[in-house]
């Protein structure tokens, strides 16, 4: 007996491990907003994914997660790098 609505597709669920799509996704987006906070939360979002990638799946998105985040880490590095040569950060608090 088949229920009203449901669907064979519907049944199936996807295998798909959501930490590590939420570490691609939070490095992907690190890499041209806020990467000094999502780049951290990629790392970690990474590896508890990777950690659960044998029963659920998404290894090779954890990885990407987990790379990105570490590229959003050493983007914003060169960036305050940059900014301190060039003297265009000052470090002065009113007064």
């Amino acid at each position: 007996m088949t229920s009203y609505g449901s669907s064979s597709a519907a049944s199936s669920r996807s295998r798909t491990n959501g930490l590590a799509v939420a570490s691609l996704i939070c490095g992907i987006i690190g890499l041209i907003f806020f990467n000094v906070v999502l780049g951290p939360v990629a790392i970690v979002l990474g590896a508890v994914g990777l950690r659960q990638a044998p029963a659920k799946g998404g290894a090779g998105m954890a990885k990407a997660g987990i790379v990105l985040g570490i590229v959003d880490l050493v983007v914003f590095g060169v960036l305050l790098a940059l900014a301190a040569s060039n003297g265009s950060a000052t470090w002065y608090i009113g007064g």
